[in-house]
């Protein structure tokens, strides 16, 4: 058996998924699907409350949001990262305590910030001069500041793709160091009668496998912090954001949260030290595809098998681009696997495609296949718990996907299939 005929590797399927009757919940649910295992969820936001601390880890919920998952999240003690006034919508619907949200984003309305505030979000991570334009204007007749984060940009490649790369100086993201525009942004918040400075926000990226590069920002953001300091402006707390890569590919590697934590206090102990600050800022960061990525797959059937000589095999399914995207944006790798043969040898190389009208909409680019595919075979891909339903469309009106969380074997349905009249629901006739 040749490496490019080895079976599937089970490893990328969450545990709790491996021996669940995948056909019958298709059955029950209808594809596509996506299925998380619950209990693998609930583990990995322990493991960053356990290395990072209670109260200093928010979840990053642009990867995955629904009710049931802003719940979860609270139960298990992570706050919430949310980037517009949707997701914070969403997360005071679900119950989630105000105080422990921390309000993103690089172009806050008025209305979203007003909202906001009134709700009593803990932190906004302020991102523009615009925005504390706003800001000043809403807090002006406060009793109490607002408590506010300053987003900076320390100049830093992060070895990801580039439109997942939010640390370098051509990032639309916050105050980058150059010319001492974040220093002015530091003390224009410590001037503010409205706003209260709880300290630094900065997150270089996405899909990180080498976390070198979170050291270099630190150095930055060190330097920041003493320039900070002889304006006579203390730097309390250090959000360094999330980042963290997950799991797509068998060769792929997988850094454990313990190293993550590791590097990341490490380096912040070396750089404040090495600066002459004092005792170090509490460290926060902001997880999101490394909790929720590696829990889910989704479900397809496949719908046509097409042999074209000379070139390969196409299996198209009853999904694609519309409800996972990040292949079509910036060519991310899947694997995809057939759970009813998953022990096969797979000899033959393809692409799963998706429905849409587009040829870019590929799933799975030289998927390796077993001998035998045949119309209504049920696929898989793992790995596909952030951003995919969240970034999941209705292109060729096509119904975004049912949600289904499984627990101790147990199936739930969180967020139900769209029907057909969901696509007229906006319509004004």
């Amino acid at each position: 058996m040749t490496d490019d005929e080895s079976p599937f590797d089970i490893s990328l399927v969450p545990r709790g998924l491996r021996e669940l009757d995948l056909e019958a919940l298709a059955d029950e649910f209808g594809t596509p699907v996506f299925v998380y295992d619950e209990d693998e969820l609930r583990r990995r936001a322990r493991d960053y409350v356990e290395h990072f601390g209670r109260g200093r880890v928010a979840y990053a919920s642009k990867a995955f949001l629904c009710t049931a998952m802003a719940r979860l999240a609270s139960e298990e003690g992570l706050n919430l990262d949310c980037a517009t006034g949707g997701e914070l919508y969403v997360a005071l619907h679900a119950g989630f305590s105000p105080e422990r949200i921390v309000f993103h984003g690089n172009n806050k309305s008025g209305e979203e910030l007003a909202s906001a505030i009134d709700a009593g979000v803990g932190r906004i991570a302020v991102d523009s001069d615009d925005e504390l334009d706003r800001l000043d204007e809403l807090t002006r007749d406060r009793a109490e500041p607002v408590d506010v984060l300053v987003r900076v940009t320390p100049g830093v490649e992060a070895h990801t793709h580039e439109y997942i790369e939010t640390g370098t100086e051509a990032s639309k993201f916050g105050f980058t160091l150059t010319d001492g525009i974040a220093l002015r942004a530091l003390t224009r918040v410590h001037e503010s009668p409205g706003l209260r400075l709880v300290g630094l926000h900065c997150h270089i990226g996405s899909q990180i496998y080498r976390l070198d590069a979170y050291g270099r920002a630190i150095d930055r953001l060190a330097g920041l912090a003493v320039a900070a300091r002889d304006a006579g402006i203390l730097i309390e707390e250090l959000d360094l954001g999330g980042g963290l890569g997950a799991r797509y590919l068998a060769e792929d590697p997988e850094v454990s949260v313990a190293e993550y934590a590791a590097e990341l206090h490490d380096a912040v102990d070396r750089s404040w030290a090495g600066a002459g600050l004092g005792a170090p800022p509490r460290v926060t960061v902001e997880p999101g595809r490394s909790i929720v990525a590696p829990c889910a797959i989704t479900l397809y059937r496949v719908g046509t098998v097409k042999e074209i000589p000379g070139i390969g095999t196409y299996v198209a399914v009853d999904g694609g681009m519309s409800d996972n995207p990040r292949p079509v944006l910036y060519e991310a790798g899947y694997e995809a696997y057939f759970p009813a043969r998953i022990g096969e040898r797979r000899p033959r190389r393809g692409a799963v495609v998706g429905k849409h009208c587009e040829q870019g909409d590929v799933v799975v680019a030289g998927a390796r296949l077993p001998a035998v595919v045949e119309v209504g075979d049920l696929v898989a891909t793992p790995t596909t718990g952030a951003y995919g339903y969240s970034m999941a469309s209705n292109y060729n009106k096509v119904p975004r996907p049912a949600v289904v969380f499984v627990r101790e074997g147990v199936p739930r349905l969180v967020v139900r299939r769209e029907a057909p009249d969901d696509l007229l629901r906006l319509d004004v006739e």
